[in-house]
């Protein structure tokens, strides 16, 4: 790709599970002239094209107009046990994320790329799901050439942190996966890195908002 058509991308959540994934391969891409990570606390990284800016997630606006690039990849993402109320959760998953997207919208972001869950629904009596609904709907209001959103089901791969009881699932979840056929295929688990790379590819797709569910991600890795 010619120098001048070299892309920014700019990293949210870069220290979670798929997020580490997304770094890692942006950082191998030559389609990008650099890498901004967006992180509450210091990463650790070697490569060059990187830099990063530390943010206050309770103060989005004092660096709003730092949130500039071509492609956004937001992989924020919390557990209200982790985040330790409701409260805290939907203000992480869903208005953090809005606060970002906004900011993003109005320096012309193209592509932004959103890490949501499978089963969302803003109407869902499910909480977790409810937020994740409330998020996609939020971001459909704003004006990017390109939205992208993914709904992963259970993410394979392993985490910096231990989560005993996601790791029985994960097992259990592959046990049963090939019985996951026609419509119940969208909830078979799927890597993490799969996730990260329809993310980047996903980012180059053209205009438009596109929904993808955890069985088309496969479908759509580079």
């Amino acid at each position: 790709m010619a120098e001048d058509n070299l892309k920014t991308a700019l990293v949210f959540g870069a220290t979670g599970l798929t997020g580490g994934f997304v770094t890692e391969l942006l950082e191998q891409d030559s389609r990008y002239r650099e890498v901004i990570l967006f992180t509450r606390k210091p990463v650790s990284t070697n490569a060059a094209k990187t830099r990063q800016i530390t943010f206050n997630p309770d103060n989005i606006q004092a660096f709003a107009q730092q949130i500039k690039g071509d492609h956004l990849f937001c992989c924020i993402g919390t557990t209200i046990k982790k985040a330790g109320s409701k409260k805290v959760f939907f203000e992480t998953d869903h208005d953090l994320v809005v606060d970002i997207a906004q900011a993003a919208a109005s320096n012309h972001v193209r592509s932004f790329v959103l890490v949501s869950s499978i089963g969302a629904n803003p109407d869902s009596r499910n909480f977790y799901l409810r937020t994740k609904g409330q998020v996609e709907e939020s971001l459909k209001k704003l004006t990017f050439p390109n939205l992208i959103i993914l709904r992963p089901s259970m993410l394979l791969g392993v985490r910096r942190e231990y989560r005993i009881f996601e790791e029985w699932g994960k097992t259990a979840a592959k046990i049963i996966s090939p019985l996951l056929t026609g419509k119940l295929k969208k909830y078979r688990p799927v890597h993490a890195a799969a996730v990260a790379e329809t993310m980047i590819s996903s980012a180059f797709s053209g205009n438009g908002m596109h929904i993808l569910e955890s069985d088309q991600i496969e479908n759509t890795r580079k």
